[in-house]
């Protein structure tokens, strides 16, 4: 469990920018041309501060699942990851006060995620957007989209820190798993890692429901993220493919007008604005 004496002293030193390491070329053609996904397994006592937990459950059974239209924009197999298939991984997480069992691709043509990255459990920005986005966990679903929350703490630290009050610096009951990374795989997977820390940059990664990355963003640890911006993003992400032969350009919202991508056709939004 991270202690709040060891962050403080990563987290509150000067951030500096970390080039992330290269990997091998992943195609986007399909899911098996992916690496095999990775995997983390830990044995769990029946007790956890006195308190029972079930074993690990599948989220998928928890979520009413919708489908919608496919939608594929595919880059070149090397870095960024934008474009191409996310990374697949299965791992443990917290949700509803109790271990389950998260793996990525089970929302493959099922829902949106946004999946998001940060340094520490019992540390101080990170509360405040993993709150935020709990608190408006309803307006994604509404866009059938699930939250995922990742750090390399493991899910007992998860768990108590879910079970601490929010006045105290904890994150109360939550509307979306937190998952564990203990072993970093994710984080190295998504090029977030900061590896002579040993921990995550605040990345986040909008994937559609075909699995592809089509958003990201990477902060330094001292810069908390917008949940309005993610939000945002995501409503122009599934608005342009809905209307593929349409872009949205800056700062676009719902009900704004959009543009077409065509040197005659695009004079119309210019004219308007």
């Amino acid at each position: 469990m991270a202690s709040a004496a060891s962050s403080s002293a990563i987290l509150s030193s000067n951030p500096r920018v970390f080039a992330p390491k290269s990997h091998a070329p992943m195609a986007a053609a399909s899911v098996s041309s992916l690496p095999k996904p990775f995997s983390q397994t830990l044995t769990l006592s029946s007790t956890f501060n006195g308190k029972s937990f079930q074993p690990p459950r599948s989220l998928s059974s928890r979520r009413t699942q919708s489908s919608r239209r496919s939608f594929v924009v595919r880059a070149s197999a090397d870095l960024p990851l934008v474009g191409n298939v996310a990374p697949d991984f299965e791992a443990e997480a917290v949700f509803d006060q109790e271990f389950i069992n998260v793996k990525l691709s089970d929302y493959r043509g099922k829902k949106y995620v946004i999946l998001f990255f940060y340094p520490l459990d019992f540390t101080f920005v990170c509360p405040t957007e993993i709150t935020a986005f709990s608190d408006r966990h309803a307006e994604f679903e509404k866009l059938n989209t699930e939250i995922l929350g990742v750090s390399v703490d493991s899910v007992f630290s998860h768990l108590a820190w879910v079970q601490t009050d929010r006045k105290s610096g904890g994150l109360g009951d939550l509307n979306y798993p937190l998952v564990s990374d203990v072993t970093k795989s994710i984080s190295k997977a998504f090029n977030v890692l900061i590896p002579d820390q040993g921990i995550a940059l605040r990345g986040l990664f909008i994937i559609d429901k075909e699995g592809v990355i089509q958003h990201s963003t990477i902060n330094n640890l001292a810069i908390g993220r917008s949940v309005d911006e993610t939000l945002r993003t995501l409503q122009a992400l599934q608005y342009v493919q809905e209307n593929p032969d349409e872009v949205c350009p800056a700062g676009w919202k719902p009900g704004e007008k959009s543009m077409k991508p065509d040197p005659k056709l695009s004079k119309e939004y210019f004219a308007a604005i």
